[in-house]
């Protein structure tokens, strides 16, 4: 079949009609959410663990196959297939039902899981007990909510990961990076924790690709007691969840920018970037939405941080004889990092800050060090006044719960892919701090080759306005940019290119006027 296309449009064409191959392909992949959909209503399947590789056969299988009808026939290169003419992707009939279809399924997997099978004291029913098999295969354990829904995400990954690669399999490095969070998922996120707790039952869950602040519960007393009683093992991993956060996150947020986690191991990123491509178009572009996004993160930041100093000063002592490491040194530790943090930005890094960040960040350490001030008047146990076991319900609740899953993945169809990850995800925003001001990532532009197509900024899941940055050939250095390089990927020009340079000139906007600088002779004997 001819692949030629005469049409010059960079905006795509309407969507054609499916063809034989997607119409069969959906039917396949519906009939294994059929499959499910029969057993969240109690149907019973006499072999659970055959029934249960039908369905997930057949929805990995469905997906694929739409992936190669749909792209296969094509010639490599951008693909944006009428995607604001589509229903489900452009705030249509369909994208409602989507988005109210996955917001209750999170309500009821975060709130009612009995009505998905779950039985407490007893054998599993519905959907849940579907997996009971595979569960008990990889953990020895019966299947729980949360085994289903990583089951199901792992799954989803997978499969719309193929779709990915078929899509812009003209971008070698859209392949890799694709294959990367298709791979931690997999094995760190899914496998590996689950084979763990067979081998030893008394190691806590662990998503070994998660750090703090995302595992915020990483450092509940529950879980810490059972770090320490899996013996050499677990205290390993607890010294490299500690690591993690000072050590191994700083050093390759400096080489790669937070890229090398958000875009590359995340499990919300990777969800978002593979089944959440056919949305990111939908995000927010406006100024206000920027305004908007910078106080709710770096909020939710604020709360992480006292959430989980309140729940490990819970636990803590004052005996000096037994511990070194007492409620009091504990607090002054925390502020004393804090205190250095503020210092070095503000002395070194505030000309790299607008007006309005300097505010925040001002006020932001206030409020932390005048809430840390007050532990003195705190009762037993209690600390901001408030019990800790308060501060981690209401965070696990509102952030862990509501914001995360039901609107994070629910509302993919209304408000784009990355709405978790650009308002509400607390390791976004440090990663982007550190990304803003020490990285050595950054992407570069020529304003000289820039046709001001639009493709960059529409298809920045991120909600950044690239095309203004490429117009002036001005370096793109945001904290909320994620480096997934879909920017560079649908542009018709290779105007954008993400780069690991030195940090001098990083930030140049001054300097730059239609891709080169004022003064060429300084490039010159620069060299």
């Amino acid at each position: 079949m001819s692949t030629y296309d005469k049409s010059m449009a960079l905006t795509g064409q309407p969507p054609e009609a499916l063809n034989t191959g997607q119409k069969l392909a959906t039917l396949l992949g519906m009939s294994g959410l059929g499959i499910l959909t029969l057993a969240l209503f109690n149907i019973s399947f006499p072999n659970k663990g055959l029934w249960l590789t039908i369905s997930l056969s057949a929805i990995f299988i469905g997906v694929f196959w739409f992936s190669q009808a749909a792209y296969a026939s094509k010639l490599k290169g951008i693909k944006n297939d009428g995607v604001w003419f589509k229903s489900v992707s452009s705030r249509g009939l369909w994208g409602w039902i989507a988005g109210i279809a996955l917001t209750g399924f999170y309500v009821v997997l975060y709130f009612y899981p009995q009505y998905l099978g779950l039985v407490k004291d007893g054998e599993n029913t519905g959907v849940i007990a579907l997996f009971d098999p595979l569960s008990r295969l990889l953990s020895g354990n019966p299947a729980s909510q949360w085994f289903v829904y990583g089951t199901l995400y792992t799954v989803a990954i997978l499969a719309f990961g193929v779709k990915f690669i078929w899509k812009y399999r003209h971008n070698r490095y859209e392949k890799i990076r694709t294959i990367s969070v298709m791979f931690f998922q997999t094995a760190f996120a899914f496998l590996i924790p689950e084979i763990m707790a067979r081998l030893n039952g008394k190691i806590p869950y662990y998503d070994l690709k998660n750090m703090w602040p995302l595992n915020y519960y990483n450092f509940e007393r529950y879980r810490i007691n059972g770090f320490i009683d899996s013996g050499d093992i677990g205290m390993a991993m607890l010294i490299f969840g500690i690591l993690s956060i000072f050590v191994i996150s700083p050093i390759l947020t400096f080489k790669y920018g937070k890229r090398w986690y958000c875009s590359w191991v995340c499990g919300c990123g990777a969800l978002a970037e593979t089944a959440g491509d056919s949305f990111r178009h939908l995000s927010d572009k406006s100024k206000m939405a920027w305004k908007v996004e910078r106080w709710v993160v770096h909020s939710v930041v604020v709360f992480v941080t006292l959430m989980t100093t309140a729940v490990i000063y819970s636990y803590l002592g004052n005996d000096t004889s037994k511990y070194w490491l007492t409620k009091s040194v504990f607090l002054g530790g925390v502020a004393l990092i804090l205190t250095a943090i503020f210092v070095w930005v503000m002395l070194y890094k505030r000309e790299q800050l607008q007006k309005d960040a300097k505010y925040g960040a001002v006020g932001y350490f206030v409020i932390i060090m005048a809430l840390i001030g007050l532990h003195f008047f705190s009762g037993d146990g209690n600390i901001f006044l408030f019990k800790s076991e308060t501060l981690r319900k209401t965070y696990g609740f509102l952030i862990g719960s509501i914001f995360s899953g039901v609107i994070g993945t629910g509302f993919y169809p209304i408000f784009g892919n990355r709405v978790w990850c650009r308002f509400g995800c607390p390791m976004a925003a440090i990663l982007g701090f550190q990304q803003r001001l020490f990285s050595r990532f950054r992407i570069t532009t020529n304003g000289g080759q820039c046709i001001s197509c639009g493709n960059c900024s529409t298809y920045c899941e991120m909600g950044i306005d690239v095309r203004a940055y490429a117009q002036k050939g001005e370096n793109i250095v945001r904290s909320s940019c994620v480096g997934c390089g879909i920017c560079s990927a649908v542009c018709p020009r290779g105007v954008l290119k993400l780069e690991n340079g030195p940090q001098k000139g990083r930030i140049n906007p001054t300097e730059v006027l239609l891709g080169n600088d004022v003064n060429l002779m300084d490039l010159v004997n620069q060299k």
